[in-house]
């Protein structure tokens, strides 16, 4: 693609990484039929190829986009299937935050639109307000139904997702059980700290016993907002988790820096591009993000101990777009459930969004609702007993729509190596669709 911005322009570092990232891409189109917004709408505009032209149009233009091209590039989902796609290796994702991020300096947008995504940056990168914030929508429950749009929206979704009556993970030193092997800093994260602290406990466990001395030390990574264009309170809240575990680094040594939610860890991985034109503070993040490992790729590279077998229950794995697109982590999770004895089953059109995507659930609800209920029908096809996911936001989205239990990758390694079973699997029926109960099930199923 060909651009024109002006040498002040390019003076801008954001600029100058846009016109590099613009410059490859040759309008294939290959990403368009893996785009779900332009699978779901078939307006060009709103599949990749478009919005990159938008993109160029409105950084070359300069000054504020109109409400057009804002609407557009809003309805991305940020899922990065076109990278997966693009034969010409075009890297959209960060092009997309370069735009939200130029959008969120140049554009005013509708008053009720300012509010709600400032409640929503406000409450997600903190447990405590996020726990404060759903207890208070809760209230409003009953008119739920009466609010206008998004606003609705988010009340409904109060109203079904609970917080936790639970603590939050303590931060400090877990030891492993046995002889150490290796040492990692956990991520508890901010949402789900306060939607499913079981989770961080579930991994702590699972990763003490597997030998790892677990170090938890840290909240919010900045992902969520910084998804939402909001850039600096996504670095100031990077900025305080590289700080605390550069001085980890620095006291007791860390082998990896383990997130146990897919989009948590996408952007950690991502902190020496984030941090680089902060000359102080890019060889820290770099450092970080070279330690950045998802919980699955520690216990891939580890092995599994202690299993208990007789566990062949059939699970449909869904491939959070985090892990798949961004990450590039497809085997990993699915070889060790398979190690731990479970019957793993892909989830038709896995590379299909299911429409959880950061805020995109609270900030594009039709859509959303829309791939929500498409990824459920898929999963209803696998005759699966239970769905794993490797993302809190992709279970609580897949959750909305579908009847079976949705689980995080991690419960079923647990359960498989001698922890308990998962919640949300106790006291249910887990036969498959070929009416059999698994070989040597426990007496609760």
């Amino acid at each position: 693609m060909q651009t024109s911005f002006t040498s002040e322009q390019l003076a801008n570092p954001h600029i100058a990484d846009a016109d590099k990232i613009l410059k490859d891409c040759v309008h294939y189109g290959f990403c368009t039929a893996v785009c779900p917004t332009y699978v779901l709408l078939r307006d060009e505009n709103d599949a990749p190829r478009g919005r990159i032209d938008l993109i160029r149009e409105m950084l070359e233009t300069g000054g504020a986009p109109s409400p057009r091209t804002v609407g557009y590039i809003d309805r991305c989902l940020s899922c990065n299937a076109c990278m997966t796609t693009c034969a010409a290796k075009v890297d959209y994702m960060h092009l997309v935050d370069i735009a939200r991020a130029y959008i969120e300096r140049h554009y005013r947008r509708p008053f009720g639109d300012r509010f709600l995504r400032r409640l929503i940056a406000f409450s997600v990168s903190s447990p405590t307000r996020f726990r404060l914030a759903m207890k208070t929508a809760a209230l409003w429950a009953p008119l739920g139904h009466a609010l206008p749009g998004r606003l609705g929206n988010l009340i409904d979704m109060a109203r079904r997702v609970r917080v936790s009556r639970e603590g939050g993970t303590a931060s400090g030193i877990y030891p492993p059980e046995g002889k150490p092997r290796v040492r990692v800093a956990l991520l508890a994260g901010c949402v789900q700290e306060a939607v499913a602290p079981h989770l961080n406990r579930t991994a702590i466990r699972l990763l003490n016993r597997h030998g790892c001395e677990v170090v938890v030390a840290a909240g919010c990574c900045g992902a969520f907002t910084m998804h939402m264009g909001r850039e600096r309170s996504a670095k100031a809240a990077a900025r305080r988790c590289v700080s605390e575990w550069s001085r980890e680094i620095e006291t007791g040594g860390l082998d990896a820096i383990v997130a146990s939610a897919a989009g948590c860890g996408t952007t950690v991985k991502d902190y020496g591009r984030i941090f680089a034109g902060d000359a102080d503070e890019a060889e820290r993040a770099r450092e970080i993000a070279a330690r950045a490992r998802d919980v699955t790729e520690v216990l891939h590279g580890i092995g599994l101990c202690s299993l208990r077998g007789g566990l062949p229950l059939k699970v449909a794995y869904h491939d959070a777009c985090s892990l798949q697109h961004a990450q590039k982590i497809t085997e990993q999770p699915r070889e060790l459930l398979r190690a731990a004895g479970f019957s793993v089953v892909d989830v038709p059109e896995r590379h299909f969004c299911c429409g959880s995507a950061g805020a995109y659930n609270m900030l594009q609800p039709k859509i959303a609702r829309e791939l929500g209920q498409r990824k459920a029908k898929h999963v209803a096809e696998t005759g699966a007993a239970v769905v794993a996911a490797g993302n809190l936001g992709c279970m609580t989205q897949i959750g909305f729509f579908t009847d079976l239990p949705v689980v995080h990758t991690i419960e079923l390694l647990d359960w498989a190596t001698g922890g308990p079973m998962p919640r949300v699997l106790e006291g249910r029926d887990l036969s498959t669709d070929e009416g059999r109960d698994p070989p040597g099930a426990p007496a609760v199923w």
